[in-house]
């Protein structure tokens, strides 16, 4: 009997070199891997279907019948032609390749099993290169032949249909269902008339018939979803009950001088409830672990500095990292300038930190003098260290993978720091659910009062003018403006050609000196780049133009105008994240859409999207459905959900379904000691081991 476990390369007539061609494209590495490597279609090769019962709308067909006569039709190599009737009614047969092969077995009044897609031309049904068999071929399938993802490679080495589906079939054979042991439990499988999951796996490679194989199919999908939610729920119940954490509970001098008279404008009512939300999981015992959503300009950093105040209150350390130094330059000068009045020291500390103030702050910060530190990957390096670290906050948090955040929360002693880990890619509900589900979440989904909504405008190539006069009218009243090219690796030259020509254009239409231009893109050197922002930072150019580089966090409140050339080529995500450079000020402001007149059915829906809402939780659940959910900024880089069947923008019914039934299992049995619970127990036992639970660091 197989091990599930065996590894591939021991298998008969698999052998190292096909095990590394396995590997290499699907990363299976056992038994049990492949077994779990569904087929994504089937042949149906069960049922015969009459010439005269076929219509234009069916798919794949199997017919038997006789060849009446062959022809070579069209002109130069032509097409073969093969008429043919099974009594019912004459169709034709296409080759427009290997006819010279084909030819000579077609003959006269043979009779034969032909398999394929159907084809529609000059409203008449044919079938281009069918499959063939002789008609004495009469041991046909029971069951839907699989087919599998495979590759050039592994074909040519022997690994191919034929074999994979004996391979397949003699495993299931041998196996049972005490080699798959049971998730769901028994009562639940029932109550939702769910088929075992022994049984599933059989029919999901080899199904009597489609129903059986949607049956099987639904039923792993279920599991996915409900083994996914119920880790997330278990990790989340365990950090609740047992992962113990700082007691927070002055609310002291700098919150309330802060609050009561430096805040610079009125917290709005979501900023007020996320704010109540932290304060209270920090004085609660337990550990913070919370994802903090808002959208761009939503004011997530005013809350992080009243997050850190209250550290600071009960005399604890912040540390904040954001993934670029831009970023945290600008949180490290947003924040300088909102405490000075308290007489609260933060310091900056990333990879261009000169060495004897990077040797003050470390001083300063191992002996408890420095109460928040803001900075890059440089604050997780081994010679930080923090005196009492208990508060982390993580910006744009799916930049940094889970060991680097590790190694930050690991500086905390004798208990971990308190999280918060902040996005600005909002996250439709369900992946958000299937990704952090082991977090609390808090959202601000309000803009602070006072700013107007951006106006998106969708242009054409013929409108450019127009464009350009509303950047003339603009920069007249001393604003600034973006203009962004696409960087695509596979087409990197000539993306770098379209930006060099947009800003020889540019340069003429905004001569200097009346006008300075900078230009920052992806192959600059880190130096120019700087410098080429700080430029437009300080006003000193009045145009920028730039590859998405500037895409996250860049904050400045003069810059009123967005221009997207080939606005067509970015993702929604994308589009929207852009857009959020401006707007940032009191000021109208503008996002121009830049297209040439033949757009994608997506790209259309992606324009229109844009142009009609700037609510970020609407345009991510767009791109969810365009896109699939793995395109999704802000999910995690590793600990998320690995789905092989399930995927969340087309399963969201059973999503909730299985959802639901997790909390209710976990709320009612949190321990899972019921025996039905059993299997469950040592599923998730086994996973969380290998997985290191990562839960407590975000």
């Amino acid at each position: 009997m197989p091990d599930l476990n065996h590894p591939l390369e021991y298998v008969k007539g698999i052998g190292p070199r096909k095990a590394d061609l396995l590997k290499k494209a699907f990363n299976v590495k056992t038994i049990g891997d492949l077994i779990f490597q569904f087929p994504y279609r089937y042949i149906d090769k069960t049922k015969i279907t009459p010439i005269r019962d076929i219509k234009p709308t069916d798919d794949w067909i199997l017919i038997k019948a006789r060849i009446l006569y062959t022809e070579i039709a069209g002109s130069g190599k032509g097409r073969l032609v093969a008429h043919v009737s099974d009594g019912s009614g004459v169709m034709e047969l296409v080759w427009f390749q290997g006819i010279k092969y084909m030819e000579p077995l077609l003959e006269r009044g043979k009779q034969f099993l032909f398999y394929g897609k159907i084809n529609v031309f000059n409203n008449k049904i044919n079938l281009p290169h069918p499959e063939l068999e002789s008609e004495s071929t009469e041991d046909r399938p029971d069951h839907l032949l699989p087919i599998y993802s495979t590759t050039e490679q592994l074909n040519r080495s022997g690994f191919n249909m034929k074999f994979r589906r004996e391979l397949m079939a003699g495993w299931l054979n041998e196996l049972s269902r005490s080699d798959f042991p049971e998730m769901i439990p028994e009562p639940l499988l029932r109550q939702l008339q769910l088929p075992s999951r022994f049984g599933s796996i059989k029919h999901m490679h080899f199904p009597k018939n489609p129903d059986t194989a949607g049956l099987a199919k639904k039923r792993l999908i279920f599991e996915e979803f409900f083994v996914n939610q119920s880790t997330l729920i278990l990790q989340k119940l365990y950090r609740k009950n047992y992962i113990k954490g700082y007691v927070f509970n002055q609310i002291g001098q700098y919150f309330n001088e802060f609050y009561n008279q430096h805040l610079p404008f009125d917290l709005t009512n979501a900023q007020k409830r996320v704010i109540r939300e932290i304060r209270t999981d920090m004085g609660s015992g337990y550990q913070l672990n919370r994802l903090l959503q808002g959208d761009v300009g939503s004011g997530k950093t005013i809350v992080a500095l009243m997050s850190a105040l209250i550290a600071a209150d009960n005399g604890y350390q912040t540390c904040i990292m954001a993934p670029l130094e831009i970023l945290a330059q600008q949180h490290y000068k947003n924040m300088v300038r909102l405490v000075e009045p308290l007489g609260l020291e933060v310091a900056l500390l990333t990879g261009t930190t000169k060495k004897k103030e990077r040797e003050a702050v470390l001083k300063r910060l191992a002996d408890g003098q420095l109460l928040i530190l803001i900075g890059t990957h440089a604050v997780i390096e081994p010679a930080v260290q923090f005196s009492k670290l208990g508060l982390v906050i993580i910006d744009e948090q799916h930049r940094f993978g889970v060991e680097q955040r590790a190694a930050l929360w690991q500086k905390a002693s004798p208990l971990p720091p308190h999280v918060i880990v902040m996005t600005a890619t909002p996250i439709p509900r369900t992946l958000a659910m299937s990704v952090y589900g082991d977090l609390d979440v808090s959202i601000i989904d309000e803009l602070p009062p006072g700013r107007k909504p951006i106006q998106t405008l969708h242009y054409h190539e013929l409108k450019r003018t127009e464009m350009e006069q509303l950047l003339h009218r603009e920069l007249s009243k001393g604003r600034q403006a973006f203009i962004v090219f696409p960087l695509i690796e596979e087409s990197e030259k000539v993306d770098l050609e379209n930006l060099q020509m947009g800003y020889d254009r540019l340069f003429r239409s905004f001569p200097p000196p009346e006008y300075q231009i900078s230009v920052v893109h992806g192959k600059m050197k880190a130096a120019d780049k700087e410098h080429e922002m700080s430029r437009f930072i300080r006003h000193q150019a009045n145009l920028l133009v730039a590859t998405t580089v500037i895409e996250v966090g860049v904050d400045i409140p003069n810059a009123s105008v967005m221009v997207i050339e080939n606005a067509d080529r970015f993702g929604l995500s994308q589009l929207h994240q852009l857009r959020g450079r401006v707007g940032r000020g009191a000021e109208q402001s503008y996002c121009i859409l830049m297209t040439g007149f033949k757009l994608s059915a997506d790209a259309r829906t992606r324009i229109k999207t844009m142009t009609e809402t700037d609510n970020g939780f609407t345009i991510a659940e767009v791109d969810m459905q365009l896109r699939g959910p793995g395109s999704i900024e802000g999910t995690r880089q590793s600990g998320g959900a690995d789905f092989k069947l399930a995927n969340l923008s087309m399963h969201q019914g059973l999503f909730q379904l299985a959802n639901d039934a997790a909390i209710k299992i976990l709320t009612d049995d949190p321990r899972l000691e019921k025996p039905e619970h059993r299997n469950l127990r040592n599923y998730l036992a086994d996973k969380l081991k290998r997985n290191k639970d990562m839960s407590k660091i975000g």
